[in-house]
């Protein structure tokens, strides 16, 4: 059997006498959108962040593609192949989508001479980008504008795709709908189904159980740091997500 894109075991993070986790275990495979769901407080965004580089657990063990590794932070992770969209999406607002796609990977100009001059090879860069926006269905009404100029949606197709064309191995969306409208959403949803094709493990983190039901391939709730229940696709309703959720199962 294929090993899994991600693996943690027993994740235990302590903050001073507060344990934000207390012994997690998770994973996502290849092809699969895992859902991470829970209460404010439930843990959601440290797991997240302990799994790409971003803190350190107390305890535990991370295995990427069956092997163990620890991460040395954020840009660790990405050398591996993992990116993640948080909620703000870290665009830069007055640079047009295909500056915001390679920023801090800008491609020079061939030869020492672009690279000590700095100049840039916006044509190549451009032409990449592009073509990633459209595989993703994101169809940008100024592919040369800033991206303060698109719309809510637009912004958050140009974060996922970003993400998803570096990314290798899995994607982490945190809330990637939360301040979108319907058409906005579903096209969203497009998205992450298209990347999941493409055989990227999913982690979408969402407070939206309608979203979770729609897109999700397995459902891992935690509650209070720890892990409440995993469902499979179809093992549950919104009703029983909302129970585990909040211990009322």
């Amino acid at each position: 059997m294929t090993a899994p894109a991600l693996k943690a075991r027993g994740i235990v993070k302590r903050y001073g006498h507060i344990e934000a986790l207390r012994g997690v275990d998770f994973q996502v495979d290849h092809g699969e959108v895992v859902a991470l769901i829970g209460d404010n407080g439930a843990g959601k965004s440290t797991l997240s962040k302990i799994l790409v580089g971003a803190i350190e657990p107390t305890e535990g063990t991370i295995e990427f593609e069956g092997g163990p590794v620890v991460f040395k932070g954020p840009a660790d992770a990405r050398r591996h192949g993992l990116e993640i969209v948080y909620q703000d999406l870290a665009l830069a607002p007055h640079l047009e989508p295909a500056e915001n796609f390679y920023l801090g990977r800008e491609i020079y100009r061939g030869g020492a001479l672009g690279r000590w001059l700095g100049l840039l090879d916006r044509a190549t860069m451009r032409r990449r980008a592009i073509e990633a926006m459209r595989t993703l269905n994101v169809n940008l009404k100024d592919e040369r504008g800033r991206i303060s100029e698109l719309s809510g949606g637009q912004q958050q197709g140009v974060a996922v795709a970003r993400a998803a064309f570096w990314a290798s191995s899995v994607l982490f969306l945190d809330e990637p709908t939360a301040a979108l409208g319907v058409r906005q959403r579903s096209g969203v949803h497009d998205m992450i189904k298209k990347v999941q094709q493409n055989g990227l493990g999913i982690v979408l983190i969402s407070h939206d159980l309608p979203e979770v039901m729609d897109v999700a391939d397995r459902i891992h709730v935690l509650r209070r740091g720890e892990t409440a229940k995993i469902y499979e696709r179809g093992e549950t309703d919104t009703m029983g997500l909302v129970a585990a959720i909040t211990g009322a199962h």
